[in-house]
């Protein structure tokens, strides 16, 4: 059956293709419709007026009157569309009139007759789609119908094809979920109807990737099924080539010796100072790297005190990666050289490649490394670090603080602040790689790396786009079981390409379908660079909630307020106190504290209050996790208040008590110092903000709920 109709859908494209048209009529739309179960209204197409009154009259009450024609695809700006006809008279005048109005819109336009088809009931507009977004291929688009989709935008998206479990996640993802479900006495839809339209026009558009768009616009949903009220199908005019790719143990072989290499070669490296091969090979010396270092230039013996060599092809014994360190125009000749001595990896740092509009030289090296089968990473990047190989493979400043953190950019400057944030808050990283122009390797095979690198605890990534979305959303489901992946896509206001003809694709901006996409794979998405690096540097610190009861413990009522509204923002929940817990914490603060959540012990309080209530949070196994908020007083100073949080978590930890603390320290500049010390002791601290510390701690129960831990999903 499933054969069946698809030898039926193949064979009405290839005739609508072969006719030099993209578009489909609403009869070939409803063929379509038919084949893949979705669900359309009774209708027929009339040639003449005769046949319009006999149909109507078949269907028993209003019909919905539209122009058949394969040239014009806006039936209804082009006055071909009419609602609620009933009467032998009205068809007639009705279909006279559509007629006349699409000779006036196009006079040239062909009309094949007039579709008479029965009026739904009245319901709850929707509208189900697809599109094929130039980063995640076919994606599948659904949202309230009206103003709610032509004004705020609330729609939602997923990856083609979804299941039936995905297709019912996308009736809560938007933001107007609440009406789907009835209000105001209203009954709710029927949701397994509206979901079963969705995966069926999902999997319609992965059977058939030639078809570029698919609007269902509008569905009409009631508590008794849903229907299409109109389907627009519409062929893409040319399928992408295909993009090469490579099986995972294909990119854990070259990024391992990319990564751990034994043997580096420098090409263009220089005893010059201010030189960027200078530069490089004073990092690969000066960082300790304790494999073979070979320069290569053919007008010195000598660079650093190694033997240099005139072509990296006379280099003795294996090499497992070339950094380049030669001007653009040079790096095609270098390349083949690379190629031919089978080094697995090249290194770019040189510009003047597609980013300056040298789009032919960088596919001259692509093509070069393809047939050599090279990896490349760059061009026009910074290079790249692997701190637990004391390998500093650039021209910036170095970095050796080894840790779990991996980070990628694939700008520069990006780089450097990642790189200054590191060296300020003293992150151990595993990895800080920069991508540039992505000529060749991308993010996909980083995350392919990192999600199996034992090295690595968390990977922060800075990107502008992805080549291949599908691959990295498969390598970010392969990691984020394991360890988080936190993502800060540039170019949230960027409008995203827009389909020519759907009212789905007109909807489908880049980071409508970033946002959700990415949700769907497990990513966290960090709002700015800061927040990106934050996340990194606090997700490894932090335990994992086994539940979603959260106490905010304060020794002011104000902090108290701000952080209550910040757990609500990041999605978190208060935890409601049980009157046995409630009863526990009173016996420990003044009669005009308050208990409750949060718990208010008040900022006179001497130190043994912060510690028996901390206490009380850690040993009652339903709280799960701990907000607490400081005011610097003279009763408790910061330092003691810090020494005292540090000493009861790792009081706990040890008897096997792990829960994600975190903390908001108001004062003087005493409380910086309180902070790092916190920081340092696995309580995420952070002076002269209250939203800071929920949002990590939301960040790593988005993590947590993704990666299965929490249930309830991401």
């Amino acid at each position: 059956m499933a054969e069946d109709r698809k030898q039926k859908v193949r064979a009405l494209l290839d005739a609508v293709r072969s006719e030099g048209r993209l578009a489909l009529t609403a009869p070939e739309g409803k063929v379509i419709a038919d084949a893949y179960g979705i669900a359309v209204p009774g209708e027929e197409v009339a040639g003449d007026v005769d046949e319009a009154v006999a149909y109507a009259a078949r269907f028993g009450g209003p019909v919905v009157m539209k122009i058949v024609s394969p040239d014009i695809l806006h039936k209804t700006d082009a006055g071909g569309v009419v609602v609620g006809v009933e009467g032998a008279a009205d068809i007639r005048a009705a279909f006279h009139r559509i007629v006349t109005n699409a000779r006036a819109y196009d006079a040239t336009a062909r009309v094949e007759g007039v579709q008479v088809q029965e009026l739904l009931p009245q319901g709850q507009e929707v509208i189900v789609g697809a599109v094929t977004d130039p980063t995640f291929g076919k994606v599948v688009a659904f949202g309230l119908g009206g103003v709610l989709v032509e004004v705020l935008r609330d729609v939602t998206f997923r990856l083609a094809p979804v299941s039936a479990d995905e297709a019912l996640s996308m009736l809560d993802s938007v933001r107007a979920a609440e009406v789907l479900r009835g209000v105001r006495g209203q009954a709710g839809v029927d949701r397994w109807a509206v979901a079963e339209q969705i995966r069926r026009v999902s999997q319609l558009v992965t059977d058939f990737p030639e078809i570029g768009e698919v609007d269902l616009n509008p569905v009409i949903a009631t508590p008794e099924g849903a229907v299409a009220a109109d389907i627009r199908v519409i062929l893409a005019e040319r399928q992408p080539p295909p993009r090469r790719r490579y099986a995972r143990e294909e990119i854990l072989a070259s990024m391992r010796r990319l990564m751990e290499p034994s043997s580096v070669a420098v090409i263009g490296a220089s005893n010059e100072p201010g030189k960027i091969g200078n530069s490089v090979m004073r990092n690969l010396v000066d960082g300790g790297f304790a494999g073979e270092i070979h320069p290569v230039n053919p007008k010195a013996d000598d660079i650093l005190g190694r033997k240099a060599y005139r072509s990296v092809i006379d280099v003795p014994g294996e090499v497992d990666v070339a950094v380049f360190a030669i001007p653009a125009r040079f790096v095609a000749a270098a390349l083949e050289e690379v190629g031919r001595k089978k080094i697995p990896n090249a290194v770019l740092i040189p510009s003047g490649f597609a980013e300056s509009g040298e789009v032919a030289l960088q596919d001259e090296i692509v093509a070069i490394a393809e047939r050599h089968g090279v990896r490349l990473l760059g061009p026009n990047i910074y290079g790249y670090y692997s701190t637990w190989h004391d390998l500093c493979a650039t021209f910036c400043t170095p970095y050796d603080v080894k840790g779990g953190v991996a980070l990628t950019s694939q700008s520069g400057g990006i780089g450097m602040a990642v790189l200054g944030f590191a060296r300020t808050t003293r992150t151990g990283v595993s990895a800080i790689v920069g991508l540039g122009n992505k000529s060749d390797l991308d993010e996909d095979d980083l995350l392919t790396w990192f999600g199996q690198d034992p090295h690595t605890d968390c990977v922060a990534m800075h990107l502008e786009d992805l080549k291949d979305g599908r691959a990295f959303v498969a390598a970010a489901r392969e990691t984020v079981p394991r360890k988080p992946v936190v993502v800060l896509k540039a170019g949230r206001t960027a409008a995203g390409a827009k389909a020519a003809g759907s009212h789905t694709g007109a909807l489908a901006g880049d980071d409508a379908v970033y946002d959700d996409i990415l949700r769907q794979a497990g990513v966290i998405r960090a709002p700015g660079l800061n927040d990106m690096l934050e996340y990194a540097r606090a997700l490894p610190v932090l335990p994992t909630p086994r539940g979603d009861n959260v106490v905010i413990i304060t020794g002011a009522g104000g902090s108290g307020v701000l952080l209550s509204d910040a757990v609500t923002d990041n999605g978190l929940s208060l935890m409601e106190i049980p009157p046995d817990l409630d009863a526990a914490f009173r016996r420990f603060i003044p009669p005009f504290g308050a208990a409750g959540n949060p718990v208010d012990i008040t900022g006179g309080e001497p130190p043994s209050t912060y510690e028996a209530t901390i206490r009380l949070g850690l040993e009652d196994p339903r709280v799960h996790a701990l907000v607490l908020g400081y005011w610097h007083t003279i009763v408790t100073p910061p330092m003691v208040f810090a020494e005292l949080t540090a000493r009861v978590v790792a009081e706990f930890r040890e008897r096997g008590i792990e829960k994600p603390v975190v903390a908001s320290l108001a004062g003087d500049v005493e409380v910086e110092e309180a902070c790092q010390y916190l920081y340092a002791r696995g309580v995420v601290a952070y002076p002269y903000t209250t939203e800071l510390p929920v949002e990590v701690l939301g960040a790593k129960y988005r993590w947590a709920r993704a990666a299965g831990l929490l249930g309830g999903g991401s």
